[in-house]
């Protein structure tokens, strides 16, 4: 019960903080409508990059453009859910170091709740609405043999892969307590995570594929729910029913993300500043 009423008070605490950065940003709707377009524009650069490649070659990887748009929607669409939600945790080594951290300890609410909603950015929006259009895009052009499974895990991938990515925020800012920042590190596991996934796992070498399948499980956002859709063997030898795993393996995921958290703020050491 104390767990649940934890989770539930952090829920609260993260809506009321999130509420009031949002009617923050309304008060200047010009300046936020400009903001959310510029957003729109610059992620769109990187589905522009894919599309130039395609022009001068018919495949990558053995994938076509439809396909590689699949991943891309998938990845970018899931990554812009977490970034929305979580991405203010790349910022929490900078509190850190200015002494503003010490100050979310002493107060009455979750310490995630509120380093995860500290300046909320509907501007964010801009990056989940480009991917839902690149995959809508997708989903009617290509080849697929629909069936009411595959159908179904196209929203469940979207989801899972949103809480995959939360958890890969989290255990990032656990590693910035322990090393007093490293928002780069981060940053290479994030935002990085989501361009590898942007492409076909067969491009890729099989030690990598094998590391992002098996040690840190990003493939579960779309490399392996996406090949059994498409009908694609995955370059890693899986059961068939690892392509329904997402939900298990974001559940781990956060579990794990959770554990690490909890360490990393018990070992925390304040600045003194």
């Amino acid at each position: 019960m104390a767990e649940r009423g934890a989770v539930v008070e952090g829920v609260r605490a993260y809506r009321l903080i999130a509420v009031m950065w949002v009617r923050s940003s309304m008060t200047y709707r010009t300046s936020f409508a400009v903001t959310l377009l510029g957003n729109l524009m610059v992620t769109g650069l990187d589905f522009v990059g894919i599309l130039l490649m395609f022009s001068q070659v018919d495949s990558l990887g053995g994938w076509s453009l439809y396909e590689v748009a699949f991943l891309y929607g998938l990845s970018a669409t899931s990554f812009g859910l977490s970034d929305l939600a979580l991405g203010s945790l790349e910022g929490l080594g900078g509190r850190m170091r200015d002494g503003s951290f010490d100050v979310l300890m002493v107060r009455p609410a979750p310490v995630l709740a509120q380093v995860g909603a500290d300046r909320f950015a509907l501007r964010r929006l801009g990056r989940i609405t480009q991917g839902l259009v690149v995959l809508c895009w997708a989903l009617v052009s290509v080849d697929v043999e629909w069936t009411a499974a595959k159908a179904l895990l196209v929203p469940v991938m979207v989801i899972s892969g949103a809480a995959i990515f939360c958890a890969v925020f989290v255990a990032g800012a656990a590693f910035q307590i322990l090393a007093q920042d490293a928002a780069e590190v981060q940053n290479a596991f994030t935002y990085g995570g989501t361009t590898l996934l942007q492409y076909p796992p067969t491009v890729f070498g099989k030690d990598l594929v094998r590391g992002v399948t098996f040690m840190l499980p990003l493939a579960f956002v779309n490399w392996v729910p996406a090949a059994h859709v498409l009908g694609r063997p995955y370059p890693v030898g899986l059961p068939g029913w690892a392509a329904f795993a997402s939900p298990a393996v974001a559940l781990v995921c956060c579990a794990s993300a959770g554990l690490a958290w909890r360490a990393g703020l018990r070992s925390y050491r304040s600045t003194g500043s």
